[in-house]
Parts: structure tokens; C-alpha cells; sequence
């Protein structure tokens, strides 16, 4: 069997780490498209506190918090060629000498909280206010879609009306025209 090694890589809000034989199932067991190694996201991890929980479930992801009063350094950051560049813990007395990937002891009952609860006041109205000009928007947009209904139709109207007037019009101008031809017809002949 290959000799395991530890690598991290940062997901949101924690850490991912891997016990894997080599960079390539590392990023396979990450499910990494791209070599984060290659890009400095990714890293070989060397202290010893860190790789027991990826040691004891090889080929399994352990996902650790970071907060920020025990963050490990992040690859991107650091100015070390990638060649150099391995797990930089935070200082154990930032740390508090607190293993990161020990289980967190289950919490107690909750403080008492101080003061009142805060009020929803502001919120509900902005919410209303929200929902409001909504109602408003939707309304008016009714009433312009109706209008709109309306002008078409008045102008379907005045255009079968303007026809109609045009056809009784040309009519007239015709008879008028050929009025006016046989007229000229008979002067001519005189």
C-alpha cells in the first residue's frame, strides 16, 4: 500500500482535508475539475496534529471550521514558492492549544439573553411597503393594458369610418369627373 499523505484544501467557511497517496486522488476525492495545487489552493499538510483525523479515514474528507482566532494560513496569501509551501498553523497560543479537528464538547444551556427582543417594526413596514407598490405597479399596469385595449379598438373604428367616408368621397369625385368629361364633350362639339 502507497504511503499516505495529508492534503487541504479551503471550501466557504472550512477546510477540507484528505489522506490520499498522491496529489491526483487528493483532487480526486475533492472532486476537483482543475489542479488546485497547481494554483496554490490547495496543500500538502506537515504537522502532525492536523493529519490524525485524516489518517484514521483515508480516502474520506474531513471538513474542519476556521475561525479566525485559529485559522491555518492560507496558501493564497502566502508569498512562498509552491515548492515551499506547506501547513503554516496559526501560533498554538492564538490557538489556545485547541486541536481543530478535536469533536467540539456539546454545548450548554444558553445564557440568559439581555435586553428585550429586538423589534420588527422597521422590517414590517419595509416589507409592506414592498408588497404595497406591488399591489400599486399591478394596478396600474392593468389600467394602461386596458387603455391600450381601448385606443386600439377607437382605432380600428376611425380607420373602418375613414375608409368608409374615402370609398363615398372617391364615388362622388368619380361621378363628379365623368359629369364634368361629358360636359366638356359637348362644349368641344359646339
Amino acid at each position: 500500500m502507497a504511503k499516505l499523505k495529508v492534503f487541504r484544501t479551503p471550501i466557504g467557511f472550512h477546510d477540507a482535508y484528505v489522506a490520499a497517496p498522491s496529489q491526483k486522488a487528493a483532487l480526486s476525492a475533492w472532486g476537483a475539475d482543475a489542479n488546485l495545487f497547481a494554483r496554490g489552493i490547495a496543500e500538502l499538510v506537515t504537522e502532525e496534529r492536523l493529519m490524525r483525523a485524516p489518517l484514521e479515514k483515508p480516502g474520506a474528507i474531513i471538513r474542519v471550521p476556521r475561525t479566525a482566532e485559529c485559522a491555518v494560513s492560507n496558501p493564497q496569501s502566502d508569498k512562498t514558492s509552491r515548492r515551499k509551501r506547506v501547513a503554516k498553523p496559526a501560533s498554538p497560543a492564538m490557538c489556545g492549544k485547541v486541536n481543530p479537528l478535536a469533536k467540539a464538547a456539546p454545548k450548554t444551556a444558553s445564557p440568559s439573553k439581555s435586553g428585550p427582543r429586538p423589534s420588527r417594526a422597521k422590517l414590517d413596514k419595509a416589507e409592506k411597503a414592498l408588497a404595497d407598490a406591488d399591489i400599486r405597479f399591478a394596478e396600474r399596469e392593468r389600467t394602461l393594458k386596458a387603455q391600450e385595449q381601448a385606443a386600439k379598438e377607437e382605432r380600428r373604428q376611425l380607420r373602418a369610418r375613414h375608409d368608409k367616408d374615402m370609398a363615398t368621397l372617391r364615388q362622388k369625385r368619380d361621378r363628379a369627373k365623368a359629369d364634368y368629361r361629358d360636359k366638356l364633350e359637348i362644349w368641344a362639339e359646339h
